[in-house]
């Protein structure tokens, strides 16, 4: 990169925050840590981070009110929490809240690596996310409403999709380019990453796949043990 990635990191527990800030700048990122939620908005908007990594219990004002208070300004930065509240309707409360992602503690510090170069691309840039407000999108030659769920081919004509089609269309184009992790769309789309919906998410995937196979430029890869990339040339 051209620049080192610049992360914003709040936890109030400094014998893991040390061990995180010191393991971040020795892979290469430049790191602003504070231990105080109300502090890090301050931060947010003098440091203008590359990636926001939040705990989520901190005194005066716990993450998920930091989170959103971030995305009434900015909704393309990265965010994930690194949390020990494991319940399934606290980690889909931190993803309404905007996050990205949503690391239950204790964690491995290879995970919090992978997740973050998940969500940093190359030179330093970041993924275009969140364009929550928007309901059509142009995916190659295909055209797309997520409201009225119709996908819209020039040649082929028009294809009724299901409410989970169509949701899960919309996240990926949301994100388009950039690895959805499949933790992300299980949560937002079916509301819990157990297995059984892991395994409805990968049919529903080969579906999209085969909806889409006119035109040979979008590629929609499974990246193994990870995530979802909906390519488009």
């Amino acid at each position: 990169m051209s620049k080192k990635p610049h992360i914003l990191f709040a936890e109030d527990e400094p014998t893991l925050a040390h061990l995180i800030v010191d393991n971040l700048k020795e892979e290469g990122y430049k790191v602003t840590y504070s231990e105080d939620g109300s502090d890090v908005l301050k931060l947010f908007y003098e440091v203008n981070p590359d990636l926001v990594l939040l705990d989520i219990m901190m005194p005066k004002t716990n993450g998920y009110k930091v989170a959103k208070s971030i995305r009434n300004t900015d909704r393309q930065v990265p965010i994930i929490f690194l949390t020990a509240k494991i319940r399934t309707e606290d980690v889909v409360k931190g993803f309404e809240a905007g996050a990205n992602d949503y690391i239950r503690k204790p964690f491995a510090m290879e995970e919090l690596s992978i997740r973050i170069k998940a969500l940093l691309q190359k030179e330093g840039t970041i993924p275009k996310l969140y364009e929550e407000g928007n309901e059509e999108f142009v995916i190659g030659n295909y055209s797309f409403n997520s409201q009225k769920q119709i996908l819209i081919h020039p040649e082929k004509g028009e294809r009724s999709l299901t409410s989970k089609e169509s949701e899960l269309l919309k996240l990926l184009c949301q994100h388009r380019n950039s690895l959805l992790p499949k933790t992300n769309i299980l949560l937002k789309v079916w509301g819990d990453d157990s297995f059984f919906h892991s395994r409805s998410m990968d049919v529903f995937i080969s579906k999209l796949r085969k909806y889409l196979k006119e035109d040979s430029n979008i590629v929609l890869l499974n990246i193994r043990g990870e995530g979802y990339k909906l390519v488009i040339g």
